[in-house]
């Protein structure tokens, strides 16, 4: 099964993607899709939109992980960050693929039994499973491989929010 995990943003959209075997679960590839940030943020949603799009076409995922927004102090930007995912959300309905949610809570417990994990531990525990020679980079590509790795060990019947 190939799953594409996306950690979501405006600026810089993380993803990674996977293929879990039976016995074995391998890095297809991973990076960002950025936008300037003096465009206007109507054509900064198109470019994530139209990224979204090349890369499902690119990579034909099965499955895509998504990681809920958690934000508490910086509403401007949590909007902002909101609008992204939404765009996100609709290149993937788009396409006719399986949509499952994330907390960050989910994520860190999935991957280091510690649901208040930090994102070194995180970072970490990517590097270990996947089975990495180093932590990727940019960090927001950590994030959308831990995304995916969260959903290739979660028990797709009991966590996870499917919401196709």
């Amino acid at each position: 099964m190939i799953i594409l995990g996306i950690d979501p943003g405006y600026a810089i959209v993380g993803f990674g993607i996977i293929e879990k075997g039976k016995y074995k679960t391998e890095v297809i590839d991973y990076g960002v899709i950025t936008t300037p940030k003096e465009d206007p943020l109507p054509i900064r949603l198109k470019s994530i939109y139209d990224g979204m799009c090349a890369l499902i076409d690119k990579y034909k995922p099965e499955h895509v992980a998504i990681e809920e927004l958690f934000f508490n102090t910086n509403t401007t930007t949590g909007i902002a960050v909101a609008e992204a995912r939404g765009v996100i959300l609709l290149a993937c309905l788009n396409k006719g693929l399986k949509l499952y949610e994330y907390t960050p809570l989910q994520i860190k417990q999935a991957l280091t039994s510690n649901g208040r994990a930090d994102k070194q531990q995180v970072q970490f525990m990517v590097k270990a499973i996947l089975n990495l020679k180093s932590i990727p980079k940019p960090d927001d590509a950590a994030d959308g491989l831990a995304v995916a790795v969260c959903h290739s060990q979660t028990n797709l019947m009991l966590s996870g929010t499917d919401i196709r």
